[in-house]
């Protein structure tokens, strides 16, 4: 049978740092979460009633029980990560670079332009390199490049004289004058507009 778990007695200064990381606006909601749970346990709460009230699982509550338990205010802190972030070769970011530079169609994909989603999935399946999106974003930040703007829907129009055949457009339609642009910006992803409904 596993042996409970129980906070040990707290110091006036211990318990004095908690009611403020507790309460506390401006510090990480999570050293928030953990000064509470150690204060929970400290007013005698049940774990699993407390897990209940703060959302948490009871094995979290009872992590930072241990770790109090074991170094005190410090052990509420998080612990340095292991390892390092992966580092890429020049050969994997030119890949990259490459994939992010050529239409997905021209590869034999079903779709006419990139999101960081379908490069993601082509670079991890077709070039075995297992990259974030956000690191494939940082990649062609550094290289200069920002995402395309569509400029038609996803591809390529299905009837290229759409235009012709569809005649002038109604004088209430808003004309958006040309500006000047650079080749590449930003993507940005926007709502789509909604029109108001005519009386």
């Amino acid at each position: 049978m596993a042996t409970r778990l129980t906070l040990r007695e707290l110091t006036d200064e211990e318990r004095n740092e908690l009611e403020i990381m507790a309460h506390s606006r401006t510090q990480q909601a999570r050293m928030v979460q953990r000064a509470q749970i150690v204060l929970g346990c400290a007013d005698r709460e049940r774990p699993a009633h407390l897990a209940v009230r703060l959302g948490v699982t009871p094995a979290t509550i009872y992590q930072w029980l241990h770790r109090f338990n074991d170094q005190g205010l410090p052990g509420l802190a998080d612990r340095p990560r292991s390892g390092h972030p992966p580092t890429y070769t020049a050969q994997q970011k030119a890949e990259v670079i490459a994939a992010a530079l050529t239409k997905p169609d021209t590869l034999g994909l079903p779709f006419g332009s990139w999101t960081l989603d379908r490069l993601q999935a082509y670079l991890n399946e077709h070039k075995q390199i297992p990259i974030k999106r956000s690191r494939i974003d940082e990649i062609l930040v550094a290289e200069g490049l920002r995402w395309r703007k569509q400029e038609t829907w996803f591809g390529e129009r299905v009837d290229p004289q759409f235009a012709e055949k569809r005649g002038r457009l109604k004088s209430s339609t808003r004309l958006h004058r040309q500006g000047r642009s650079s080749a590449w910006t930003r993507w940005v992803q926007s709502r789509p507009r909604v029109s108001p409904v005519k009386k």
